[in-house]
Parts: C-alpha cells; structure tokens; sequence
C-alpha cells in the first residue's frame, strides 16, 4: 500500500527517521499528582506541555531555526527536570508558517528531529499544519529518577535556597536585544543563552538521585516569581540575601556599560530554565561541582510556617524588604 506523495507526508516521515526507538519501560514508581506544579504525574509518567510562538517566543530575524527549537526543545525538558524526572516521550504538535521558505521548514525539522533524537526523546505523534505563524507545540512524558518527585509545596522550615547556575542572563540578552541590538556582538554570550540556553538537563534527576527531595522548581518566569510561588505552595516564609545571588559577570559588565541595575535581571528575568530548590541535607553535598547539576549557589533559607507566606531579601544595606512576583504574563 502507497500513500500519495504529498509534502505533508513527506515532511513526518523525514522528521521521524533516525529518531529515538521506543522502549518498552514502565514508570518504576506509580506516583500521581494533580495540576499546580511544573509538571503533572499520572501512574508514575511526569507529563508537561510547553508551546513556543513564533513573534512572542522567538524570532527569526533573532534566532536561527535551530536555535528556536533547542529552546522550545529545553523548554519543556527544563520542567520535567524540575521534578526530578528524565524526559522519555513527545508528542508534537508543528504549525509551520506557510511564508517560510522551504529551506527554514527543512532547518525546523531537522532541529526538531535531531534536538529529539540526541537527548533519547522518542517521537510518538503529533500534528503538523501551516498558518501565519509558527507554533512549537509539544507534550513531554518523562519518568522519576527517585522514588518521589521534587515538588513546590515540599518546602520545610529550615531548609536551605539553592539555585544552579548564575542569574539574569536571558533577560540581559532580550534587554540586549531589543535595546542596543547594535552591540549584540559586545555581549555574545547573554545573546546566546537568550536565543538557546544551554542548561544542566540532568540537574533535577541527579538530585531526586542524591536524595535532596525537597522542593524545586525551575526558573521560567523569574525568580521573584518561582520564590514567591514555592512560599504560597509551601506556606512558608523565604529569605534571601541580595549578596548571595549569584548575578552572572556578564550580566553585570553589561549593566555596568549601560547604567541599569543588574538586580532587575537577576530577580525578574525570565527564561533562565535552572533550578530553584531546597533541601535540608548539608550544604557540603554541592561543595565539589557535580557535572551533572553545575554550580550551586546558596541564596537563603526558609524561616518558618506562615497563613501569609511571602519572600523578603536583605539587601545590601542592611535592610529586609519584600521580594514581589514579577511574572511575564501573556493575557
């Protein structure tokens, strides 16, 4: 039996070859959990569903087509890693822009195929359309590393703030970009974290592994946002010290160039796709740089049981003030 030769046809099957084989592996753990964290549970699979917009999420006159889909691609793998899980299954959903020339359509699918593939991503399904924009839709099934999941609401008193990674870059680079696109050379490398962030995928799996179960999350809408959100899940009060975030150099080289403060992109940046977590093993756990997780920061602790839990931050001058949520909102 031949199916016509459409393009459509022809686009999927080439998409789908030399992809990742399915495996015949059950979850270990027959966990679930409802909406409200970065991913769900059903029957032990971690399930999630990011989607990328093309003029909103990225922009090809910024990115090239392979740099849009790593992002899209770490995106999603950034929440599953959240929850102490490693990425398995995709399903894709594509809308292909119907002006893209057929060499960005080829560009698309094999970034899409390959960025799938390398990472042991098996492609189950999906759907593939054209409209005026495109659309990077996919739906990631992963499995736990550990026997439970990192989840928001884990939170103890006493614990301590950790993030992996230095902050603020992503945002320096869009500022950047949409700023003084003129000097995207002088600062390549927040250009590039924004554009394609490269980030330690296997970080939440190797500490579900260390057995640090306490609460995670990882960093899309910001840190004022994700510190906020772990307090109101967890019904605990956070502190951080303005001193102890760890604010990356070329973020702070660049603010210094152009006279903003690097504090706005270190709090309220988002994109960054690492990890806030606590935990209340000893800090002398991340002490050696474990190539799994990357650098770890300590940026403060949980205080106590709160009705009306919320974030406040010592600052540099000695005062404690209120550390709000400062999400992006697309409505």
């Amino acid at each position: 039996m031949h199916f016509p030769d459409l393009g459509e046809f022809r686009f999927v099957d080439a998409l789908l070859q030399n992809g990742a084989p399915l495996k015949a592996e059950s979850p270990a753990t027959r966990t679930w959990l409802g909406v409200g964290d970065d991913a769900a549970i059903f029957d032990g699979w971690v399930a999630t569903k990011d989607l990328s917009v093309e003029n909103s999420h990225f922009r090809l006159d910024w990115s090239t087509p392979e740099q849009a889909v790593e992002k899209h691609i770490v995106s999603n793998v950034s929440d599953i890693s959240s929850m102490g899980a490693v990425p398995k299954i995709a399903l894709l959903g594509l809308c292909l822009n119907k002006n893209w020339s057929l060499e960005t359509r080829d560009r698309v699918r094999v970034a899409l195929s390959e960025g799938f593939a390398k990472r042991g991503i098996t492609l189950i399904g999906g759907d593939t359309v054209t409209g005026t924009e495109g659309v990077f839709s996919t739906t990631l099934l992963g499995t736990l590393a550990g026997e439970k999941p990192l989840v928001r609401f884990a939170v103890q008193p006493g614990d301590t703030l950790y993030v992996n990674g230095t902050l603020g870059k992503s945002g320096a680079g869009l500022w950047l970009l949409m700023n003084h696109p003129e000097d995207k050379d002088k600062f390549p490398s927040l250009v590039e974290y924004h554009l394609n962030p490269k980030i330690a995928e296997g970080a939440g799996a190797e500490l579900a592994r260390l057995g640090a179960c306490g609460a995670c999350m990882d960093i899309s809408d910001g840190l004022s946002s994700e510190l906020n959100h772990l307090a109101l899940a967890s019904g605990v009060d956070l502190k951080i010290d303005e001193n102890l975030l760890p604010i990356d150099p070329e973020v702070a080289r660049m603010c210094a160039h152009y006279g903003v403060s690097p504090m706005e992109f270190a709090l309220n940046g988002g994109e960054e796709y690492q990890l806030l977590f606590t935990n209340s093993l000893s800090s002398s756990i991340f002490q050696n740089e474990n190539c799994c997780i990357g650098k770890v920061y300590r940026i403060g602790s949980a205080v106590g049981r709160a009705d009306q839990a919320q974030v406040r931050m010592l600052c540099k001058d000695g005062e404690e003030r209120p550390v709000k949520p400062r999400a992006w909102s697309h409505l």
